[in-house]
């Protein structure tokens, strides 16, 4: 049985499709349909109640972000694999049947994705991501390649018995970044994370979340889109690198969020880049201390992989640099 995951959140106009997109998969293996409502206010549990009744409905008294959605989901889930699914996402023809396939072939547990195209263009955005030293995700779009350092929480597929292994997303982490999380511990424990080349699904970026996408040339997001992900970006590198590297690479990085949120306060003539984005990293790191400790001894203790093989999915060049360059400024709203 595969159980598909998908966390809602006011998304009445979009889940159906994603549901229907589940269910027009022509797949051999039995498939559960998991909806978590994250306490919607746009009348979502009354219309999957009437809409989809074979959906196993978890109703969420309170919003409690993503990571919790779907640690509950899959602590529910009867299903042998997990595809965690986002509301605004919808599966091509063959997906299940791809990754059924590419499961079978390899053999061992493993976290797979299939290539990303945007909903409205058809533009293929990735096929998975590599990751440069500051873990930002840079979009992969050779279908040949397989191996890549993170893949999407829109399409994620692995094993109930790897993310039972793995504990799941940290709950304190709340949302965004959750899949780089995951990803860098299976790839420490020697797991592979793989990204197909075929098949596929259509992703409305930022239209679950906000934010997160390019608009007329210009990256557009929000205050609390970009403070999660550089939180928890910061909080993966804590807890995921190797210490010679950890070393090395924490301040570093620090030092570059504080002159990025420097930067962009200045230009923009705005002091809330800086003190709503970038220095809540540094209280955050001492607020979770003691979380992170545990998460890195955990790690550390389970890691099966050399560090040059873990950074063999890295590409060196700052991705933030190319995107700079390419789109301007970011917009923040």
């Amino acid at each position: 049985m595969i159980s598909v995951c998908i966390a809602n959140y006011n998304g009445i106009g979009m889940i159906d499709a994603c549901i229907d997109s589940v269910r027009r998969q022509d797949c051999a293996a039995t498939v559960e349909i998991i909806v978590h409502d994250d306490a919607s206010t746009d009348g979502s549990v009354a219309h999957i109640r009437s809409c989809h009744p074979g959906v196993r409905l978890i109703e969420g008294a309170e919003n409690a972000g993503f990571c919790i959605a779907n640690n509950r989901m899959a602590a529910a889930a009867q299903g042998e694999y997990l595809l965690l699914l986002n509301n605004d996402a919808t599966l091509m023809p063959g997906a299940l049947d791809a990754l059924i396939d590419e499961s079978g072939r390899l053999g061992r547990p493993a976290v797979l994705t299939l290539p990303q195209y945007d909903a409205k263009t058809d533009e293929l955005l990735d096929i998975g991501s590599l990751l440069d030293p500051f873990l930002n995700p840079v979009p992969n779009r050779d279908p040949t390649r397989g191996e890549v350092g993170t893949v999407h929480g829109a399409c994620l597929w692995i094993p109930k018995t790897l993310w039972q292994e793995l504990g799941g997303f940290p709950e304190w982490f709340g949302s965004v970044a959750e899949d780089l999380y995951l990803c860098c511990r299976a790839r420490l424990a020697g797991h592979p994370v793989r990204a197909l080349g075929v098949s596929g699904y259509r992703h409305s970026v930022g239209a679950s979340f906000g934010g997160g996408k390019a608009q007329a040339g210009r990256l557009v997001t929000t205050f609390r889109r970009r403070a999660l992900s550089e939180r928890n970006k910061t909080f993966v590198m804590a807890i995921c690198y190797p210490t010679p590297f950890l070393q090395l690479m924490l301040p570093l990085h620090l030092l570059e969020l504080l002159a990025e949120g420097t930067l962009l306060s200045l230009l923009r003539l705005d002091g809330g880049y800086l003190a709503r984005v970038y220095l809540p990293v540094i209280v955050a790191l001492l607020q979770r201390r003691r979380e992170i400790r545990a998460e890195r001894r955990s790690a550390q203790a389970h890691r099966r992989l050399a560090a040059t093989d873990f950074f063999a999915v890295f590409e060196w060049m700052p991705y933030k640099l190319g995107m700079l360059l390419k789109h301007g400024l970011p917009k923040l709203s």
